[in-house]
């Protein structure tokens, strides 16, 4: 039966650069001496200023909520101003992110590239929509309802389980996260 995470299991833990909180809502060991083989984490960016630096990492990122910012990584410049539309770029490369107008809400999937890969597709719900899921791979399903009062929860989905998410009378987004393991765990 797939697994249900809510505030309680989530981990709030500072930044790697010290600029910031990440609230971590799912982790995976590696088995690579790494500090983890996939993390997926939400964090509220309240200023400019450089990425932490992830070698042998990639990452998926993506604006929440907020006006956006605009990230440049080796002479190029990449906007996030669009909620949901995601980002994918290497750990190790330089990244200077600036805010476009106030603080923002962002969304990251990182993996160890020993240890496997992550592909996101976001689904918008209308009010009252169903999604289901079945699950060939492991998954991980974010559900974002609206409101500030609205708590995050994400489900975690093993190879052959079902899962059937509705929207609420304000619609959701949710952020299907497949994972392919090399090991195939």
């Amino acid at each position: 039966m797939a697994k249900r995470l809510g505030t309680t299991d989530f981990i709030d833990m500072p930044w790697k650069n010290g600029g910031g909180v990440t609230r971590e809502l799912y982790r995976l060991p590696s088995d690579q001496g790494a500090d983890f083989g996939l993390r997926v984490s939400m964090a509220r960016v309240g200023q400019s200023g450089p990425f932490s630096f992830f070698p042998g990492i990639d990452r998926i990122l993506m604006l929440m909520e907020g006006a956006g910012f605009e990230l440049t990584m080796n002479d190029n410049q990449h906007t996030l101003d669009t909620p949901f539309s995601p980002l994918a770029f290497p750990g190790e490369a330089e990244v200077n992110c600036r805010l476009l107008a106030g603080e923002c809400l962002d969304f990251n999937v990182m993996t160890d590239r020993r240890w496997g890969e992550a592909e996101v597709q976001i689904y918008h719900l209308a009010p009252g929509q169903v999604y289901r899921c079945h699950s060939v791979t492991p998954r991980l399903l974010y559900r974002h309802l609206s409101g500030h009062d609205a708590e995050p929860e994400l489900w975690v989905l093993e190879p052959g389980e079902s899962l059937d998410l509705a929207a609420d009378e304000q619609g959701a987004t949710l952020v299907d996260i497949t994972l392919y393991p090399v090991d195939g765990v």
